[in-house]
């Protein structure tokens, strides 16, 4: 885990991981890899492994049953939320969680926009980390190389907890991700990492002062606000398969993860639907080499349908029933981890688990992150791919359901009447720049065009302010002003939804954003409210969905 051991401080080459790292070396230190990682000392101690204790057998009892299945769990029970608590039980638990700063960076999160009923959504960054820090890692990840080295935050999972609780989006960032790192300070040294002015491997975000700049990271990019994250090991995962008892997964043909000069998971199924648990659990969780393109994309979709299948199985009511073995669990997957100063006791993470329970399977969505493949030095590895994976951002920082069941929803519009067209003044800005493509010559003063031509005649070009937006967007600084801009909205085609209340605006703002770069009306398909097909959405309820296996990889 990111702070159980010490970090190095020198650098690594930029790239990803070979190899799966389970049974033998995970390739990080063969060609196109990490490369050796910087060595340091091994923490001490290690993971906590106390025998359990013996008072517990009170904790056997239902409601006590459902706090050690949630923490024996972790993400799945996250997900699932189940609820019970045993006091004595629960205060030797506490004492196993590692905490860890929020966010690290030096940006202030935005705060939530509460909906109509004054309910907000809840964002939950899920954190896999490869550290190599105590004996039980070491025997699951393998790479002797790499013992003792800085981990890496090797899957990253953002969860959306709708502001209602009626569903759940998750979003996946590859681990080949290239992205610019925020600057971030450790807490526990007091060193300083720059803000990166190169691109960096965004599993890298966790040798820079731990799971708080993952979180920084994750801000940056996105501008989606995280509440709270949180870590799990090797060990940890191990365990979490093994309290569910077992979890279907299943492949169109027989594989066998592992190459020639060693690299692979060791994952080795039939042709079909298996329960694994265990190691092998982990062992699919972690296979890139025979899934798909034998890339971190297709290994992405192979943890959906893991993490789908246990939701389905423990939410059957029929794992998780022996105490002894909830108990022992409880306690190595406690141990294994890592939390957010605001998670910090078992009794909060109930609380949150019973927030999470309220969204039905059918209503849980896995995706992830829209991407494109890099080039020259940087192939093999992806960015985000600009306007697709804007559009799942803007959705989860807007509330959008991921799974298309809000495109009937009722958009709030005010009851104040708006000034007449003439007397309303509108700024319009040429926001249409993007990271590939500079801003498109004159859409602000066409646009300002269109507005005198409702009747507008207070339009005006702010030439000055071209900071580029994925999405048109109108903002307003104060609530008499809404009904305004909701009126230039309603003139131009915007949806209402793209209408914002704003601190930085001092009056009314139109940014025409790079879904307007073309001449014409606002077009009507930029204004839907659906996750693009190159994020790979799963719904949770899918009990047909089987990885593809590549064709080198079969027996």
């Amino acid at each position: 885990m990111g702070r159980s051991s010490t970090r190095g401080e020198g650098t690594r080459p930029r790239g990803r991981h070979d190899g799966d790292g389970v049974d033998g070396t995970d390739g990080r230190a063969a060609g196109g890899g990490h490369g050796r990682r910087e060595r340091s000392a091994p923490a001490e101690g290690g993971h906590r492994q106390g025998p359990p204790n013996r008072r517990s057998r009170r904790a056997a009892k239902s409601g006590k049953k459902r706090v050690l299945r949630w923490v024996a769990s972790v993400l799945a029970v996250l997900i699932l939320g189940t609820g019970g608590a045993g006091y004595l039980y629960y205060k030797h638990l506490n004492g196993n969680i590692r905490k860890e700063d929020l966010t690290l960076g030096d940006k202030d999160m935005a705060d939530h926009k509460a909906n109509a009923a004054g309910q907000t959504p809840l964002n939950i960054l899920l954190i896999g980390s490869d550290a190599r820090d105590s004996k039980a890692n070491q025997k699951l990840g393998g790479a002797k190389e790499t013992f003792g080295g800085t981990p890496l935050a090797d899957v990253q999972m953002l969860l959306h907890l709708s502001a209602d609780r009626s569903n759940i989006s998750v979003v996946s960032m590859p681990r080949d991700t290239m992205l610019k790192m925020p600057k971030c300070t450790d807490p526990d040294t007091g060193k300083v990492y720059a803000a990166s002015t190169v691109d960096v491997q965004t599993n890298e975000s966790l040798g820079r002062g731990g799971p708080g700049c993952t979180v920084a990271a994750w801000y940056e990019l996105t501008g989606i606000t995280i509440d709270h994250f949180m870590m799990i090991d090797f060990a940890g995962v191990v365990s979490m398969a093994d309290a569910v008892g077992g979890v279907p997964v299943c492949v169109d043909a027989n594989v066998y993860s592992h190459t020639r000069d060693g690299k692979g998971s060791g994952l080795k199924l039939e042709e079909g639907t298996t329960s694994v648990k265990g190691k092998q659990a982990l062992q699919w969780l972690r296979t890139r080499y025979g899934f798909e393109d034998n890339t971190d994309l297709g290994r992405t979709k192979a943890q959906h349908q893991y993490l789908n299948s246990m939701v389905r199985e423990l939410r059957k009511g029929t794992k998780l029933t022996d105490p002894g073995k909830l108990m022992n669990l409880a306690e190595a997957a406690t141990s294994a981890l890592t939390v957010d100063t605001g998670l910090d006791t078992v009794k909060k993470l109930y609380d949150l688990a019973e927030e999470l329970k309220k969204a039905p399977t059918n209503r849980i969505t896995m995706t992830t992150m829209p991407n494109v493949y890099g080039t020259g030095e940087f192939s093999g590895r992806v960015y985000p791919k600009a306007d697709e994976a804007e559009q799942v951002f803007r959705m989860i920082r807007e509330d959008i359901p991921l799974d298309g069941k809000a495109s009937k929803r009722k958009t709030t519009v005010t009851k104040d009447a708006a000034a007449p067209a003439a007397e309303i003044a509108v700024s319009v800005r040429n926001a249409t720049g993007t990271d590939t493509l500079g801003p498109a010559q004159g859409r602000a003063s066409t646009v300002k065009g269109l507005l005198t031509e409702e009747g507008f005649a207070k339009a005006s070009v702010d030439s000055q302010n071209v900071e580029g937006a994925a999405r048109t967007g109108i903002l307003y600084p104060s609530a008499d002003l809404e009904g305004d801009a909701q009126a230039v909205a309603k003139a131009l085609g915007i949806p209402v939804s793209q209408v914002k209340k704003s601190t930085d605006a001092s009056g009314i703002v139109l940014a025409v954003g790079a879904d307007w770069r073309e001449d014409g009306a606002y077009p009507a398909e930029a204004a839907e409210e659906k996750t693009p097909d190159s994020a790979n959405p799963l719904n949770g309820a899918n009990e047909k969905a089987c990885m593809h296996v590549n064709p080198g990889f079969t027996w």
